[in-house]
């Protein structure tokens, strides 16, 4: 019987059949030093094994049979193996080398039975020809569709990854909030990537920059677990080997452990933990700067880590780590900003008898900032004292330093005891010139026009009334002893930085107990609501008030503000205002006569017993001469002379003349020009204050102020100015 190329092929596949798992382990010990890939993780291992005997019998059945490769039916679960292949991360390499290194010893086995069958060589190089084409065209049609599925399954996951790694971008980092962050890539990795997740970031108790690389002491900010019995889980120990760590508490890696080289390194590492546990280790470094570590650990999850899950892990991480930096760098620089705006409000009121004040300052929510707003009550001559609220343009550090600078220039202008108009007038070319300051400079972060809005409040507790400018600034409120609260209608003067435009005062009186409140539009302006309806509740607030104006502020807030963080910053001023009666004051009429001096004199002591001064009667007598003798001589009638007991004892003398006295150094010989320097070393505090009409000339005396010139032979006359 003639010996044909397929049959003689058909007897040998049917000849090694039976020998099936022999050749089966020789194509395993061959792929396992030849693919080793395939190998190293035990689940890969298992169905490299299958895939391999499935293959084999699969093509011995086809050749024996006669069936045509592509007509020979492929393993049922070939597809979802390779599938599996990319899914793990293995190269499409390796299953291609594995398919030809099976085919090249499925060959030799097929010809060595080929020469035991027959030794003819013309049948057996026709069925060579035939086998080398059939097993070839089996291979090129298994791999083709293996090639298919793999780069589907890959194509897929890369689809996945970057839906997650977008989905991080939009999930991870939507506030400047570190420990939120920090818990929004534990949420969104435990739903993609993780049974479990911790964070923990190197401790900055200074709040600046990160410690060095190598300093380990970190602080766990997260514990996130999707573990049934172990909702935000500290028994990682049980399954990973972890240590328990409470939420924010402080701890430190061993020196070389996986940990610690990740934060000394910055390399990411994978590791098997067990036969069903694995940990990705992902130190989490922004711009350069390592800020902590992040552990993935999963347990419930069919397939341990690859590297393919390592690269995701590395992308939210990375994500999250520029979003906790920016809310770490924000964290400083609003706490910087918000230290240099409380040094530089009031931290404390003075001692004064005009008002009792009471005041408050909140800052903006986290995602605005510190802002420019301040308030300041600054103690004047003749008892009085001014209110201040101001408000800068902006958030930030540069607008609190703004705010600094221009509640200096308000305390100084002050000081010279301007009207509040002309104040405003002066701090407007303040800002003007801060402006111009801050447009020549080069950085940008800077760069920008000042802007501000300012009420300037003088309250005189002798006369009971109280001047007001204000420049774009929101309108103060009072509130009379009756329970009534009005909106002050004040003219509406410019926002301080415009220039060229004229600011109006305006006097009102304002009784024993009224209540004024300043504030900024913070207080009243809010998104669900207008200015109009800001103010209507604030009137509500203040004729609800208690008798304590702290308990007032916290009413006026609670009522205004929401209960988290105001949308802006806010300040608030409450003033209650005091009347000094004519117990406290006493007033007295004086000619242009040096002669007059005595008679004041007189009255002056007469006085002071009436008070029970005694102890500044050599005093105050000798300020009331020095000052009626220079009105006299240098001024304009009328002259006035005005003694007010508050706190301390003030000596006022006004006249019609505007020519204000300064001190300068008398020569030896000259006769006069010390009444001044006298008075500037007796009393406390001494100035001029002028006024539309006229100036008055001021002298503040304490009780127990030094007799420094009693003794007449130890005054340096070389060294006393001269007064004009």
């Amino acid at each position: 019987m003639d010996v044909t190329a397929d049959s003689l092929l058909s007897r040998a596949a049917h000849e090694l059949s039976p020998r099936a798992d022999e050749l089966i382990r020789d194509v395993e010990q061959c792929l396992w030093r030849e693919v080793p890939e395939l190998w190293d993780e035990p689940d890969i291992a298992q169905m490299t094994r299958e895939n391999v005997a499935e293959h084999v019998i699969s093509m011995l059945f086809g050749i024996e049979h006669d069936i045509e490769p592509r007509r020979i039916d492929p393993p049922a679960g070939d597809a979802e193996r390779v599938r599996r292949l990319a899914q793990r991360g293995k190269p499409v390499t390796a299953m291609l080398r594995a398919f030809r290194l099976a085919q090249g010893l499925l060959l030799d086995r097929l010809l060595e039975e080929l020469a035991r069958l027959t030794s003819d060589a013309e049948p057996i190089n026709a069925a060579t020809r035939k086998l080398i084409a059939l097993s070839t065209e089996y291979m090129d049609h298994t791999s083709e569709t293996g090639v298919l599925a793999f780069q589907e399954e890959r194509d897929r996951q890369v689809q996945w990854r970057l839906s997650v790694v977008n989905e991080a971008s939009v999930r991870v980092g939507t506030t400047l909030d570190i420990a939120l962050t920090a818990q929004e890539l534990a949420d969104l990795a435990t739903e993609y990537l993780a049974d479990a997740v911790t964070v923990d970031l190197l401790d900055t108790s200074s709040g600046e920059e990160p410690p060095a690389k190598g300093t380990l002491v970190v602080r766990r900010i997260v514990q996130r677990s999707v573990m049934d019995g172990y909702p935000e889980t500290t028994n990682l120990e049980a399954i990973y080997g972890e240590s328990p760590v409470p939420p924010q508490q402080l701890h430190r890696y061993p020196d070389g452990s996986p940990p610690a080289r990740a934060l000394v390194t910055g390399r990411p590492s994978r590791h098997h933990l067990g036969p069903s546990a694995s940990m990705l280790m992902v130190p989490l470094c922004a711009r350069g700067t390592t800020l902590g570590v992040a552990h993935f650990f999963r347990h419930h999850k069919p397939n341990a880590y690859g590297d393919e899950d390592l690269l995701l892990a590395q992308e939210i991480a990375a994500r999250a780590a520029v979003a906790i930096d920016n809310a770490r760098r924000y964290t400083h620089a609003r706490a910087t900003a918000l230290t240099l705006q409380r040094s530089l409000l009031p931290r404390g009121t003075p001692d004064q008898s005009a008002v009792e004040v009471a005041c408050r300052y909140l800052p903006a929510a986290a995602e605005l900032g510190v802002g420019g707003d301040w308030y300041d009550v600054i103690q004047l001559s003749g008892a009085r004292v001014a209110l201040v609220v101001g408000d800068v343009v902006g958030h930030g550090i540069h607008a609190a330093a703004t705010m600094g600078r221009l509640r200096t220039a308000v305390r100084t202008l002050a000081d010279i005891d301007l009207p509040p108009d002309e104040l405003l007038t002066h701090l407007d070319d303040v800002v003007i010139r801060l402006s111009a300051e801050v447009s020549a400079q080069t950085d940008t972060a800077s760069a920008g026009d000042i802007g501000a809005t300012c009420l300037y409040a003088v309250y005189d507790p002798v006369a009971g009334c109280c001047t007001l400018a204000r420049a774009g600034h929101v309108l103060p409120t009072v509130m009379t002893r009756a329970g009534t609260v009005d909106i002050l209608e004040l003219p509406a003067g410019p926002p301080l930085g415009l220039g060229g435009l004229p600011f109006e005062s305006v006097e009102i009186d304002l009784p024993e107990g009224s209540l004024i409140a300043l504030y900024t539009d913070g207080l009243i302006e809010a998104l669900d609501h207008d200015i109009e309806a800001g103010l209507t509740r604030l009137r509500q607030a203040l004729a609800r008030s208690s008798t304590s104006l702290e308990a007032t502020c916290d009413t006026v807030l609670e009522a205004l503000l929401p209960a988290d963080r105001p949308h802006d910053d806010v300040a608030l001023l409450l003033a209650r205002t005091h009347t000094l009666g004519d117990s406290q004051v006493a007033t007295w009429d004086v000619d242009a006569d040096p002669a007059e001096v005595a008679r004041v004199r007189a009255s002056v002591s007469e006085k002071l017993t009436t008070w029970g001064l005694e102890e500044l009667d050599f005093t105050a007598e000798l300020v009331v001469s020095e000052l009626v003798t220079n009105a006299i001589r240098y001024g304009r009638p009328p002259i006035q002379l005005r003694l007010i007991h508050d706190r301390t004892l003030m000596c006022e003398v006004a006249d019609a003349g505007s020519t204000t006295p300064h001190l300068r150094r008398a020569r030896v010989f000259d006769e006069g020009g010390r009444g001044l320097f006298l008075v500037a070393q007796l009393a406390e505090h001494w100035g001029t204050r002028h006024a539309r009409r006229g100036k008055t000339v001021w002298a503040e005396c304490a009780p127990g102020t030094p007799e420094l010139f009693s003794d007449a032979a130890e005054l340096d006359v070389e060294g006393i100015p001269e007064v004009v």
